[in-house]
């Protein structure tokens, strides 16, 4: 028999509405099981490939959170890949996957993965879309799950001068839900916002977020804070002096999980893979 893995890139998409986030969940005692997005996914190709698959990601996104470009990474023996697909080809995974899983989870594509791939460690930069609308009557019903209504006008100018300032390598502990022994320094590398409107979406704005990690919690968490800034809320020097701090500040509005999406994971070239997660790996630093 055939012990060699196989490493699997799936890309995936995902409307998180009815997911408790990506991770699978330990079941609590007496409680209805959480439905996450990993235990749908693992449970689907488990079936297929008749082995307890387990899914390594680029980004482990929260409750409610939605996702158009997700990456994730499967190891499988050759054999079994070669059984389950006649010809071992990936790609016939997707159209066997399509009729187990639900339809607010589909993968996008089933590819074999080069040397040195690691969805999450090598992953160089996530990108993310946070949808909103200030109207009063709040999103269309057709957006309704994945744009969130704020209940405030807002100043864009006075919004994206709040984020130029959070651009850059810093420690974002006042943004971040604390993890033990987790580090929440990151390199935040854009972060813009942008009047989206339409006639059938006047007071629609996005914002667009990239770094080369997020902490849990993060893009809320300075969206949040752009969004009370530029409803004046709060003081327009509010986020440097968020930076300053090394816990999680109470100043701080969250913004509502609907509005985020995972659109993109970048990757550095085939043999800059392994570089990079030797890179990852290792603990930040300012």
């Amino acid at each position: 028999m055939d012990t060699d893995l196989l490493r699997l890139r799936l890309d995936l998409a995902y409307d998180g509405t009815d997911f408790h986030g990506w991770a699978r969940q330990k079941p609590q005692e007496g409680a209805a099981p959480l439905r996450t997005v990993q235990e749908v996914l693992e449970d689907a190709l488990s079936m297929v490939l008749r082995i307890d698959a387990a899914l390594v990601v680029a980004g482990r996104t929260d409750a409610g959170v939605h996702a158009a470009g997700q990456v994730a990474h499967l190891d499988v023996p050759a054999d079994r890949l070669r059984q389950r697909t006649i010809d071992g080809d990936p790609m016939r995974l997707v159209r066997r996957l399509a009729r187990l899983l639900p339809d607010d989870v589909r993968v996008h594509s089933v590819t074999l993965a080069p040397a040195g791939f690691d969805a999450r460690f090598a992953a160089l930069r996530r990108h993310y879309v946070y949808r909103l609308t200030t109207h009063p009557r709040g999103p269309l019903p057709t957006r309704a799950r994945d744009t969130a209504h704020w209940p405030k006008p807002v100043d864009l100018p006075a919004m994206q001068a709040a984020a130029d300032v959070l651009v850059g390598l810093h420690d974002f502990a006042a943004f971040c839900k604390a993890r033990p022994h987790a580090t929440t320094i990151r390199e935040l590398q854009s972060f813009t916002f942008h009047d989206v409107s339409t006639p059938t979406e006047p007071q629609l704005y996005e914002a667009r977020v990239t770094a080369d990690a997020f902490c849990w919690n993060m893009v809320r968490s300075l969206v949040g804070t752009c969004l009370a800034v530029g409803e004046g809320r709060r003081e327009a020097g509010l986020p440097a002096q968020l930076l300053g701090e090394h816990q999680r500040s109470p100043l701080i509005p969250l913004a509502p999980a609907k509005g985020l999406s995972l659109v993109g994971v970048d990757y550095p070239a085939d043999g800059e893979l392994a570089a990079r997660t030797g890179v990852t790996r290792g603990r930040r630093v300012l």
